[in-house]
């Protein structure tokens, strides 16, 4: 993972030291707001900023360079997830970052855990990466069996700003239980969660991501981890909530330990933007990521859930309009 971001941060500091012997070619900078280390969200925004980027004098695609957007050097960046991304777009802190739709969709119209608040309309869509399952994760020997065994129990939540935490909310509701209530909650990552698991400091934590999970394979291979599932009349009344989800499994043998399939409920990673951006810019990000074979042959190489972005699932879940540039570019892919 570490390796994945420092491609990215050293792609900035070649094209910064070449960039007097390329002066024709204006050097662009894209932000890509992700997660916390130990989720899927910071290696994934590590890995499309290396194939999305192509700095001013590094080798051409045809002499075995990058086949990015010239000029362009994109950069991934830990952040805290959905909520905290798609605030960060609208600030102008980051260009980019990825969100999960039902967030994104919250966002663009001022609702759920955006009610109150100014609907971000500038918000817009770069394509559908891959699917992002709730995982309720227990460690072994808790006797938590099911959602409804929490009570008593102290569960991580997921970081604030988050959309693990807006996940995790949804999920516990369901069961009819109150956070803080029924439960202890902390507010912490997948990999924190973990630790203090080991440590007899916290018995589960949930947590929305793409499988498998770092932090959750460690822990897996490790001090053992249960995954309990999201199943029954109570997963349906999640759905009728929240109908960007929908009902999932998490294939067994994914986590060690796990060998049986857990029901759970999904939701779609989007990678956003905001429309006000340059055409150019949108267009050549998303011509980058979707636009070479050489591209899909890295992203399928550096992670498991690279294999899952292709044209075919670019609009899986997509809730609000495209970014221009990336609609001009699916149109001339030929992509409905």
């Amino acid at each position: 993972m570490n390796f994945v971001r420092t491609m990215a941060v050293t792609a900035a500091v070649a094209a910064c030291a070449v960039a007097g012997t390329a002066d024709a070619q204006k050097m662009q900078f894209f932000r890509i707001a992700s997660g916390s280390a130990g989720g899927t969200y910071f290696p994934m925004a590590g890995l499309l900023a290396q194939v999305i980027s192509n700095p001013p004098g590094a080798r051409t695609c045809a002499k075995g360079g990058n086949c990015g957007m010239e000029g362009l050097v994109a950069i991934g960046q830990s952040a805290n997830g959905s909520v905290s991304n798609v605030n960060s777009i609208k600030s102008g802190q980051v260009e980019s970052g990825f969100a999960q739709s039902d967030v994104t969709y919250w966002a663009y119209t001022g609702t759920g855990p955006f009610k109150g608040k100014k609907p971000i309309k500038n918000l817009c869509v770069l394509g559908s990466l891959f699917s992002e399952h709730v995982h309720v994760v227990s460690g072994k020997g808790r006797g938590i069996k099911s959602i409804t065994d929490l009570k008593g129990k102290s569960v991580a939540m997921g970081l604030p700003g988050s959309g693990a935490l807006v996940g995790a909310r949804l999920v516990v509701e369901a069961y009819n239980l109150a956070e803080k209530k029924d439960f202890k909650a902390e507010y912490v990552k997948s990999k924190t969660g973990s630790d203090m698991i080991r440590d007899k400091h916290l018995d589960a934590f949930i947590t929305v991501t793409g499988y498998p999970n770092a932090s959750v394979v460690e822990m897996a291979s490790t001090q053992g981890a249960e995954l309990v599932p999201v199943s029954g009349s109570q997963r349906d009344a999640l759905i009728k909530k929240a109908p960007f989800y929908s009902k999932a499994v998490i294939p067994g043998g994914t986590y060690k330990g796990n060998d049986s399939d857990t029901d759970t409920v999904a939701v779609s990673a989007l990678w956003v933007s905001r429309s006000d951006l340059a055409e150019s810019l949108h267009y050549g990000v998303v011509k980058g990521l979707f636009g070479n074979k050489k591209a899909a042959k890295l992203l399928a190489n550096g992670h498991a859930k690279g294999k899952s972005m292709t044209l075919d699932t670019a609009f899986d879940g997509v809730p609000i309009p495209l970014c221009p540039g990336a609609e001009k570019f699916y149109k001339e892919a030929g992509v409905k």
